[in-house]
Protein backbone atom coordinates (compact mmCIF):
# COMPACT_ATOMS: atom_id res chain seq x y z
CA UNK A 1 0.00 0.00 0.00
CA UNK A 2 1.14 3.55 -0.82
CA UNK A 3 -0.83 6.55 0.49
CA UNK A 4 -3.79 4.31 1.23
CA UNK A 5 -3.95 2.87 -2.28
CA UNK A 6 -2.90 -0.49 -3.65
CA UNK A 7 0.21 0.24 -5.65
CA UNK A 8 -0.39 0.28 -9.39
CA UNK A 9 -3.58 -1.78 -9.45
CA UNK A 10 -3.27 -3.86 -12.60
CA UNK A 11 0.44 -3.03 -12.81
CA UNK A 12 1.66 -6.59 -12.33
CA UNK A 13 -0.70 -7.72 -15.08
CA UNK A 14 0.67 -5.14 -17.52
CA UNK A 15 -2.68 -3.41 -18.05
CA UNK A 16 -2.92 -0.37 -20.26
CA UNK A 17 -1.65 2.85 -18.64
CA UNK A 18 -4.14 5.30 -17.17
CA UNK A 19 -7.21 5.10 -14.99
CA UNK A 20 -10.80 6.35 -15.38
CA UNK A 21 -13.63 6.70 -12.90
CA UNK A 22 -16.54 4.49 -13.90
CA UNK A 23 -18.96 7.30 -13.04
CA UNK A 24 -17.24 9.55 -15.61
CA UNK A 25 -17.33 6.81 -18.21
CA UNK A 26 -21.01 6.30 -17.42
CA UNK A 27 -21.79 10.02 -17.77
CA UNK A 28 -20.00 10.22 -21.12
CA UNK A 29 -21.75 7.10 -22.44
CA UNK A 30 -25.15 8.26 -21.17
CA UNK A 31 -24.77 11.59 -22.98
CA UNK A 32 -23.77 9.78 -26.18
CA UNK A 33 -26.81 7.53 -25.89
CA UNK A 34 -29.13 10.48 -25.17
CA UNK A 35 -27.84 12.26 -28.27
CA UNK A 36 -28.66 9.20 -30.38
CA UNK A 37 -31.96 8.24 -28.74
CA UNK A 38 -34.55 10.96 -27.99
CA UNK A 39 -36.52 8.53 -25.79
CA UNK A 40 -33.76 8.55 -23.15
CA UNK A 41 -34.66 10.46 -20.00
CA UNK A 42 -32.66 10.66 -16.78
CA UNK A 43 -34.11 10.67 -13.27
CA UNK A 44 -31.70 11.52 -10.51
CA UNK A 45 -31.82 11.54 -6.72
CA UNK A 46 -29.97 14.85 -6.26
CA UNK A 47 -26.64 13.18 -7.02
CA UNK A 48 -26.07 14.03 -10.69
CA UNK A 49 -22.60 15.43 -10.11
CA UNK A 50 -21.66 12.26 -8.24
CA UNK A 51 -23.22 9.66 -10.53
CA UNK A 52 -22.09 11.31 -13.78
CA UNK A 53 -25.63 11.85 -15.06
CA UNK A 54 -25.14 15.65 -14.94
CA UNK A 55 -23.85 15.39 -18.52
CA UNK A 56 -27.44 14.97 -19.72
CA UNK A 57 -28.67 17.76 -17.44
CA UNK A 58 -26.24 20.14 -19.12
CA UNK A 59 -27.01 19.07 -22.69
CA UNK A 60 -30.72 18.20 -22.45
CA UNK A 61 -32.19 19.90 -19.36
CA UNK A 62 -35.73 19.11 -20.54
CA UNK A 63 -34.92 15.38 -20.32
CA UNK A 64 -33.29 15.47 -16.89
CA UNK A 65 -35.39 15.30 -13.72
CA UNK A 66 -33.90 15.84 -10.28
CA UNK A 67 -36.36 14.12 -7.95
CA UNK A 68 -34.47 15.13 -4.81
CA UNK A 69 -33.68 12.87 -1.88
CA UNK A 70 -36.82 10.78 -2.36
CA UNK A 71 -35.82 7.47 -3.88
CA UNK A 72 -39.26 5.85 -3.74
CA UNK A 73 -40.67 8.72 -5.80
CA UNK A 74 -37.59 8.64 -8.04
CA UNK A 75 -38.26 5.02 -9.01
CA UNK A 76 -42.03 5.48 -9.23
CA UNK A 77 -41.75 8.39 -11.65
CA UNK A 78 -39.13 6.49 -13.64
CA UNK A 79 -41.54 3.57 -13.95
CA UNK A 80 -44.18 6.00 -15.20
CA UNK A 81 -41.84 7.24 -17.93
CA UNK A 82 -41.13 3.63 -18.92
CA UNK A 83 -44.83 2.85 -19.11
CA UNK A 84 -45.24 5.83 -21.47
CA UNK A 85 -42.61 4.55 -23.89
CA UNK A 86 -39.55 6.46 -22.70
CA UNK A 87 -36.24 4.84 -21.76
CA UNK A 88 -35.53 6.03 -18.20
CA UNK A 89 -32.10 5.85 -16.59
CA UNK A 90 -32.69 6.01 -12.83
CA UNK A 91 -29.50 7.04 -11.04
CA UNK A 92 -28.44 7.20 -7.40
CA UNK A 93 -26.18 5.30 -5.00
CA UNK A 94 -27.15 1.60 -4.87
CA UNK A 95 -27.48 1.77 -1.09
CA UNK A 96 -30.18 4.44 -1.52
CA UNK A 97 -31.88 2.86 -4.53
CA UNK A 98 -32.21 -0.65 -3.19
CA UNK A 99 -32.62 0.14 0.50
CA UNK A 100 -35.00 3.10 0.21
CA UNK A 101 -36.97 2.12 -2.89
CA UNK A 102 -36.88 -1.68 -3.00
CA UNK A 103 -40.68 -1.94 -2.88
CA UNK A 104 -41.06 0.42 -5.84
CA UNK A 105 -38.31 -1.34 -7.83
CA UNK A 106 -39.93 -4.70 -7.13
CA UNK A 107 -43.55 -3.79 -7.87
CA UNK A 108 -43.32 -0.95 -10.38
CA UNK A 109 -40.37 -2.19 -12.45
CA UNK A 110 -39.39 -5.82 -11.79
CA UNK A 111 -42.83 -7.43 -11.47
CA UNK A 112 -44.20 -5.44 -14.40
CA UNK A 113 -41.03 -6.00 -16.46
CA UNK A 114 -40.87 -2.38 -17.55
CA UNK A 115 -37.89 -1.28 -19.64
CA UNK A 116 -35.87 0.87 -17.23
CA UNK A 117 -32.18 1.04 -16.38
CA UNK A 118 -31.16 1.44 -12.73
CA UNK A 119 -27.64 2.77 -12.22
CA UNK A 120 -25.95 2.54 -8.82
CA UNK A 121 -22.89 4.75 -8.50
CA UNK A 122 -20.35 4.66 -5.63
CA UNK A 123 -20.88 0.93 -5.25
CA UNK A 124 -19.14 -1.49 -2.94
CA UNK A 125 -16.53 0.12 -0.70
CA UNK A 126 -15.94 3.18 -2.88
CA UNK A 127 -17.52 5.64 -0.44
CA UNK A 128 -14.60 4.77 1.85
CA UNK A 129 -14.17 7.37 4.55
CA UNK A 130 -17.89 8.15 4.64
CA UNK A 131 -18.37 4.92 6.55
CA UNK A 132 -20.70 1.95 6.12
CA UNK A 133 -24.06 3.72 5.75
CA UNK A 134 -23.68 4.73 2.05
CA UNK A 135 -21.69 1.60 1.10
CA UNK A 136 -23.42 -1.01 -1.01
CA UNK A 137 -22.05 -4.43 -0.22
CA UNK A 138 -25.51 -6.04 -0.43
CA UNK A 139 -26.68 -4.85 -3.88
CA UNK A 140 -25.97 -8.11 -5.74
CA UNK A 141 -28.15 -9.95 -3.23
CA UNK A 142 -30.93 -7.35 -3.36
CA UNK A 143 -30.93 -7.03 -7.15
CA UNK A 144 -30.55 -10.79 -7.43
CA UNK A 145 -33.77 -11.24 -5.49
CA UNK A 146 -35.71 -9.67 -8.39
CA UNK A 147 -36.02 -12.39 -11.07
CA UNK A 148 -36.58 -10.09 -14.07
CA UNK A 149 -33.68 -7.71 -13.32
CA UNK A 150 -30.49 -8.21 -15.34
CA UNK A 151 -27.30 -7.25 -13.46
CA UNK A 152 -24.22 -5.72 -15.13
CA UNK A 153 -20.91 -5.06 -13.37
CA UNK A 154 -18.41 -3.32 -15.69
CA UNK A 155 -14.76 -3.29 -14.64
CA UNK A 156 -13.37 -0.31 -16.57
CA UNK A 157 -14.30 2.67 -18.75
CA UNK A 158 -14.58 0.75 -22.02
CA UNK A 159 -16.82 -1.94 -20.55
CA UNK A 160 -18.97 0.70 -18.84
CA UNK A 161 -19.63 2.41 -22.17
CA UNK A 162 -20.55 -0.89 -23.77
CA UNK A 163 -22.75 -1.79 -20.79
CA UNK A 164 -24.77 1.43 -21.11
CA UNK A 165 -25.54 0.80 -24.77
CA UNK A 166 -26.17 -2.92 -24.21
CA UNK A 167 -28.55 -2.17 -21.33
CA UNK A 168 -30.51 0.25 -23.52
CA UNK A 169 -31.11 -2.49 -26.11
CA UNK A 170 -31.62 -5.46 -23.78
CA UNK A 171 -35.23 -6.46 -23.08
CA UNK A 172 -36.55 -5.84 -19.58
CA UNK A 173 -35.12 -3.92 -16.63
CA UNK A 174 -31.37 -3.74 -16.05
CA UNK A 175 -29.17 -2.74 -13.10
CA UNK A 176 -25.69 -1.34 -13.81
CA UNK A 177 -23.20 -1.17 -10.94
CA UNK A 178 -20.88 1.83 -11.16
CA UNK A 179 -18.08 3.11 -8.91
CA UNK A 180 -16.27 6.24 -7.75
CA UNK A 181 -12.69 4.94 -7.69
CA UNK A 182 -10.51 5.34 -10.80
CA UNK A 183 -9.88 1.90 -12.28
CA UNK A 184 -7.19 0.78 -14.74
CA UNK A 185 -8.05 0.15 -18.38
CA UNK A 186 -8.60 -3.57 -18.91
CA UNK A 187 -10.16 -3.34 -22.38
CA UNK A 188 -9.66 -1.55 -25.66
CA UNK A 189 -12.56 0.68 -26.69
CA UNK A 190 -13.84 -1.87 -29.22
CA UNK A 191 -13.63 -4.90 -26.91
CA UNK A 192 -16.66 -7.23 -26.94
CA UNK A 193 -19.42 -6.86 -24.36
CA UNK A 194 -22.40 -9.15 -24.70
CA UNK A 195 -24.89 -9.41 -21.87
CA UNK A 196 -24.75 -12.94 -20.47
CA UNK A 197 -21.38 -13.81 -22.04
CA UNK A 198 -18.28 -13.64 -19.82
CA UNK A 199 -15.02 -12.31 -21.25
CA UNK A 200 -11.86 -14.37 -20.91
CA UNK A 201 -9.22 -11.75 -20.08
CA UNK A 202 -6.37 -14.14 -19.32
CA UNK A 203 -5.63 -17.66 -20.49
CA UNK A 204 -4.70 -20.41 -18.03
CA UNK A 205 -5.04 -24.15 -17.59
CA UNK A 206 -4.46 -24.78 -13.87
CA UNK A 207 -7.36 -22.86 -12.27
CA UNK A 208 -9.95 -20.24 -13.19
CA UNK A 209 -10.50 -16.99 -11.32
CA UNK A 210 -13.97 -15.57 -11.94
CA UNK A 211 -14.18 -11.90 -11.03
CA UNK A 212 -16.35 -8.83 -11.57
CA UNK A 213 -15.92 -5.07 -11.22
CA UNK A 214 -12.82 -3.83 -9.42
CA UNK A 215 -11.84 -7.41 -8.66
CA UNK A 216 -11.01 -8.03 -12.33
CA UNK A 217 -7.75 -6.00 -12.26
CA UNK A 218 -7.11 -7.34 -8.75
CA UNK A 219 -7.44 -10.90 -10.09
CA UNK A 220 -5.25 -10.18 -13.09
CA UNK A 221 -2.54 -8.99 -10.69
CA UNK A 222 -2.99 -12.16 -8.64
CA UNK A 223 -2.71 -14.29 -11.78
CA UNK A 224 0.52 -12.51 -12.75
CA UNK A 225 1.94 -13.25 -9.29
CA UNK A 226 0.95 -16.92 -9.53
CA UNK A 227 2.51 -17.29 -12.97
CA UNK A 228 5.88 -16.66 -11.31
CA UNK A 229 5.17 -19.74 -9.17
CA UNK A 230 4.25 -21.94 -12.11
CA UNK A 231 0.47 -21.65 -11.66
CA UNK A 232 -1.33 -20.50 -14.81
CA UNK A 233 -4.69 -18.99 -13.88
CA UNK A 234 -7.43 -18.30 -16.38
CA UNK A 235 -9.32 -15.08 -15.53
CA UNK A 236 -12.95 -14.55 -16.51
CA UNK A 237 -14.59 -11.14 -16.31
CA UNK A 238 -18.12 -12.11 -15.24
CA UNK A 239 -19.53 -8.68 -16.12
CA UNK A 240 -23.09 -10.05 -16.15
CA UNK A 241 -24.40 -11.61 -12.96
CA UNK A 242 -27.84 -12.22 -14.47
CA UNK A 243 -28.06 -13.91 -16.89
CA UNK A 244 -24.98 -15.74 -15.63
CA UNK A 245 -22.76 -17.41 -18.23
CA UNK A 246 -23.35 -21.04 -17.25
CA UNK A 247 -21.46 -22.31 -20.29
CA UNK A 248 -18.25 -20.39 -19.46
CA UNK A 249 -18.40 -21.51 -15.81
CA UNK A 250 -18.91 -25.17 -16.72
CA UNK A 251 -16.16 -25.01 -19.34
CA UNK A 252 -13.77 -23.49 -16.80
CA UNK A 253 -14.54 -26.26 -14.31
CA UNK A 254 -13.97 -28.98 -16.90
CA UNK A 255 -10.84 -27.48 -18.45
CA UNK A 256 -9.01 -26.11 -15.39
CA UNK A 257 -10.35 -28.28 -12.57
CA UNK A 258 -10.60 -25.57 -9.90
CA UNK A 259 -12.41 -22.24 -9.53
CA UNK A 260 -11.94 -19.13 -7.40
CA UNK A 261 -14.46 -16.27 -7.35
CA UNK A 262 -13.59 -12.68 -6.43
CA UNK A 263 -16.11 -9.92 -5.74
CA UNK A 264 -16.39 -6.64 -3.84
CA UNK A 265 -19.58 -7.78 -2.13
CA UNK A 266 -20.75 -9.92 0.74
CA UNK A 267 -20.17 -13.61 0.08
CA UNK A 268 -23.72 -14.25 1.27
CA UNK A 269 -25.95 -13.77 -1.77
CA UNK A 270 -23.09 -12.71 -4.03
CA UNK A 271 -21.60 -13.86 -7.32
CA UNK A 272 -19.60 -16.69 -5.74
CA UNK A 273 -22.71 -18.33 -4.32
CA UNK A 274 -24.34 -18.39 -7.75
CA UNK A 275 -21.21 -19.70 -9.46
CA UNK A 276 -21.01 -22.47 -6.84
CA UNK A 277 -24.62 -23.40 -7.55
CA UNK A 278 -23.75 -23.94 -11.20
CA UNK A 279 -20.48 -25.76 -10.50
CA UNK A 280 -22.09 -28.21 -8.09
CA UNK A 281 -24.82 -29.12 -10.57
CA UNK A 282 -22.75 -29.31 -13.77
CA UNK A 283 -19.14 -30.31 -12.96
CA UNK A 284 -18.11 -30.21 -9.27
CA UNK A 285 -14.50 -29.08 -8.69
CA UNK A 286 -12.63 -27.51 -5.75
CA UNK A 287 -13.73 -23.91 -5.18
CA UNK A 288 -12.68 -20.97 -3.04
CA UNK A 289 -14.48 -17.63 -2.70
CA UNK A 290 -12.96 -14.19 -2.11
CA UNK A 291 -15.37 -11.53 -0.89
CA UNK A 292 -16.59 -9.74 2.21
CA UNK A 293 -17.33 -11.92 5.22
CA UNK A 294 -20.36 -11.22 7.42
CA UNK A 295 -19.33 -7.76 8.63
CA UNK A 296 -19.64 -4.10 7.78
CA UNK A 297 -16.60 -2.02 6.91
CA UNK A 298 -15.25 0.90 8.89
CA UNK A 299 -14.13 4.31 7.68
CA UNK A 300 -10.94 4.43 5.61
CA UNK A 301 -9.86 4.78 2.00
CA UNK A 302 -11.47 2.17 -0.28
CA UNK A 303 -8.12 0.48 -0.85
CA UNK A 304 -7.36 0.35 2.89
CA UNK A 305 -10.76 -1.26 3.35
CA UNK A 306 -10.04 -3.79 0.62
CA UNK A 307 -6.86 -4.74 2.42
CA UNK A 308 -8.69 -5.01 5.75
CA UNK A 309 -11.48 -7.14 4.24
CA UNK A 310 -9.18 -9.48 2.28
CA UNK A 311 -9.78 -8.24 -1.27
CA UNK A 312 -6.20 -7.69 -2.45
CA UNK A 313 -4.20 -9.53 -5.13
CA UNK A 314 -2.38 -11.37 -2.32
CA UNK A 315 -5.72 -12.59 -0.94
CA UNK A 316 -6.90 -13.78 -4.35
CA UNK A 317 -3.55 -15.50 -4.94
CA UNK A 318 -3.75 -17.26 -1.55
CA UNK A 319 -7.26 -18.56 -2.28
CA UNK A 320 -6.12 -19.70 -5.71
CA UNK A 321 -3.21 -21.66 -4.27
CA UNK A 322 -5.66 -23.42 -1.93
CA UNK A 323 -7.98 -24.33 -4.81
CA UNK A 324 -5.10 -25.69 -6.88
CA UNK A 325 -3.79 -27.69 -3.90
CA UNK A 326 -7.28 -29.15 -3.37
CA UNK A 327 -7.17 -30.58 -6.90
CA UNK A 328 -4.31 -32.81 -5.84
Amino acid sequence: MVNGKMTALGGRAGLKPGETQLRKAFGDALLELAQANPRVVVLDGDLGNSTGSHTVRQAFPERFFNMGIAEANLVGVGAGFAACGYLPFITSFPSFLFCNAFDQIRLSIAVSGLKAVLVGSHSGLSTGREGPSPMSIEDFALAGGLPSLSILVPCDAASMRRAVFAAAEYPGPVYIRSSREPLPHVYDVDAPFTIGVANRVREGCDVTIIACGIMVPVSLDAAAMLAGEGIEARVLDMHTLRPLDTEAITKAAIETGAIVTAEEHLLQGGMGANVARIVTTTHPVPMRTVGIQDRYAGSASPFELMEDLGLTPDDVAAATREAVAAKR
